[in-house]
């Protein structure tokens, strides 16, 4: 397990901290694998009723690292722009992994809470919010679309036209844009966060485990995710060898705005 990924177990709670708080816990290969790795042990440990998923420090997490982004040729080769569907793949298996987890999971956001880190509460299955946590789906702001479960699973939260508002123009919102919306079911007071998210995992634990669990999958097997994250694949594969893209990313960097050319 690395560093960036704390697990521990309470009783019948077992919690997945985020821990690289001196970067606001921005997530590199490192620290999302380190997550795959928390999902399995998780899996594989007897007697949980539930799944907390934290940030440690000032954020749950201000999403992906960008210069992990920029640094996809050292990952991958230096042919990455030919690989993006496999590469799209293993960054949606894990949040997948997490989606498919038997265990109820439940997300305690707080701070910043911005694009892939949104796509791994999304992928979970309920999120508490401190009050004053600023959320959004920035990627278009970047040249490329939430391709990790967040366009799909945006989607199926809160409807087509919502999420196109929100993905189309990559806006930050706010607790109570995000509770009115369903994105979140209840925003608390930042010192109440975890306690909030043991209360509920401890309702959680009255019922019984089998009819939780089976209850998630029938309610996850209404809606077509696999698809939709096919349709994710196959867009970003197009827009990260787009100019637009390249564009994105340095401007992002350099701290200017972009320059947009449509190609």
């Amino acid at each position: 397990m690395t560093d960036l990924v704390r697990t521990e177990q309470r009783g019948p709670i077992f919690e997945i901290v985020l821990n690289r708080p001196d970067k606001r816990n921005a997530i590199n290969m490192e620290l999302f694998r380190g997550v795959d790795t928390a999902v399995f042990q998780a899996n594989k440990t007897p007697n949980l009723r539930a799944v907390l998923i934290r940030g440690e420090g000032k954020a749950f997490s201000a999403g992906i690292d960008v210069s992990a982004l920029l640094g996809l040729a050292q990952e991958y080769g230096p042919h990455w722009q030919t690989r993006m569907r496999s590469i799209t793949d293993e960054f949606q298996g894990i949040l997948t992994r997490l989606e498919r987890l038997e265990l109820p999971t439940i997300a305690l956001l707080h701070g910043h809470c911005l694009g892939l880190a949104l796509e791994l509460a999304l992928a979970c299955d309920i999120r508490i919010a401190a009050e004053g946590t600023l959320l959004g789906l920035p990627e278009t702001r970047l040249g490329f679309i939430p391709d990790v479960g967040g366009t799909t699973r945006l989607t199926r939260l809160v409807g087509p036209a919502r999420a196109k508002e929100l993905i189309f123009t990559g806006r930050q919102f706010d607790t109570t844009y995000a509770e009115r919306s369903g994105i979140v079911n209840a925003v608390v007071p930042a010192d109440e966060l975890l306690a909030k998210g043991e209360e509920l995992a401890a309702e959680i634990s009255l019922a019984a485990p089998l009819a939780v669990g089976m209850a998630k999958r029938v309610i996850d097997g209404l809606a077509d995710v696999d698809r939709g994250l096919q349709l994710e694949g196959w867009a970003q594969s197009q827009l990260f060898n787009s100019e637009d893209f390249m564009e994105g990313a340095q401007s992002f960097m350099m701290k200017r705005p972009p320059q947009w050319k449509g190609k």
